[in-house]
């Protein structure tokens, strides 16, 4: 029997979760138009969740979406409010249809009835497996019509790491996210790939440039200007020496490392610094489960300590073979934790 996916603690008001998906027998069949039709269908469920996207990547086989996700909130959507999402999401057709029903429950003073409908909409909203499965069957719909098949597209059920929101995690996460082109070598420079957060960002994109925001502004300090969150996140992806992209020789950043440089540094018993592990394929960022000071993951283990053998004492694991800033993920990877662009 399949577990249920590892949530934030209910105390938690804002959950953050990188997610990734792969196409079935890893595929390349995500082109320029799929790509730019998964953003839109991203952009309008994004909207109807309450989620926000932080940042993300769509790549050929694959996608990689860093989520922002808030706790049910005290006081929902007033049917006004709701409606008005839903014109977004539905056809008028269909968008028609729910605000007659619903003012007809109104209008014969059934309001458990109406309430009972409304929770229909609400139970797929603020929500990160609500709205990846929204996502995921939207697209495939669109792309099964578009190329004429039938069945799915996606390999097995979504995998999620939970990111801890207030500290170097969240950071670390997209950057590693944006520099998917960057390892796969299609870029030298991840504002050149037009499908991530960061590229559209930097091309004036607004929800684009919000979601770094929640990377580089601090709580209760000035908003900054879009100038300066671009810039402050550059720094993050690249390092405060190599801002432009380029080396002290001028040459293009390498885009990742290879098998024998990778075994020879664990061989000598070194660690990838921050940089050069964020320029390499590393597991932790996809199967780790946690990931936040050993604090936050020792937290989420206690809240969820009944899915772990009596034997084990806490949760935080140390990233092996990284600098890893004294980040710990949950689940303690023993083969291969680092791989090749």
């Amino acid at each position: 029997m399949r577990r249920p996916r590892l949530k934030a603690p209910s105390d938690l008001p804002v959950a953050y979760y990188h997610c990734i998906s792969r196409v079935v027998d890893r595929q390349f069949v995500l082109g320029q138009d799929e790509k730019e039709k998964f953003v839109q269908f991203m952009r309008l469920y994004e909207q109807f969740c309450g989620v926000r996207v932080v940042t993300y990547c769509i790549m050929s086989n694959h996608f990689h979406l860093l989520l922002e996700v808030p706790q049910l909130p005290a006081q929902l959507p007033d049917d006004t409010q709701l409606l008005s999402v839903l014109d977004a999401v539905y056809s008028e057709i269909g968008a028609g249809s729910i605000r007659q029903r619903l003012e007809f429950f109104r209008r014969e003073k059934a309001d458990t009835e109406a309430e009972a409908y409304r929770e229909t909409f609400f139970a797929r909203m603020w929500d990160v497996s609500a709205f990846m499965k929204l996502l995921k069957q939207r697209f495939t719909q669109w792309f099964n019509r578009l190329h004429h098949r039938k069945g799915t597209l996606w390999e097995e059920r979504f995998k999620s790491v939970l990111v801890e929101g207030a500290c170097t995690a969240l950071t670390t996460m997209a950057a590693y996210i944006d520099l998917n082109p960057v390892r796969a070598g299609i870029v030298a420079d991840p504002k050149d790939y037009r499908w991530s957060g960061y590229a559209e960002a930097v091309a004036g994109n607004q929800e684009a440039r919000a979601g770094l925001q929640i990377i580089t502004h601090e709580a209760n300090s000035p908003q900054p200007s879009a100038e300066a969150i671009l810039t402050e996140y550059r720094v993050r992806l690249f390092g405060a020496d190599e801002e432009t992209g380029l080396d002290e020789q001028g040459r293009p950043l390498r885009r990742g490392f290879t098998r024998e440089e990778i075994a020879a540094v664990l061989a000598a018993k070194g660690q990838l610094s921050r940089l050069e592990m964020l320029r390499c394929r590393v597991r932790y960022f996809a199967d780790g489960a946690v990931l936040g000071t050993r604090a936050f993951v020792n937290g989420v283990f206690a809240v969820n300590r009944d899915r772990f053998g009596p034997k084990r004492k806490n949760g935080a694991r140390p990233m092996r073979g990284v600098e890893s800033d004294g980040l710990c993920v949950l689940r303690d990877l023993r083969v291969q934790t680092l791989g090749w662009a």
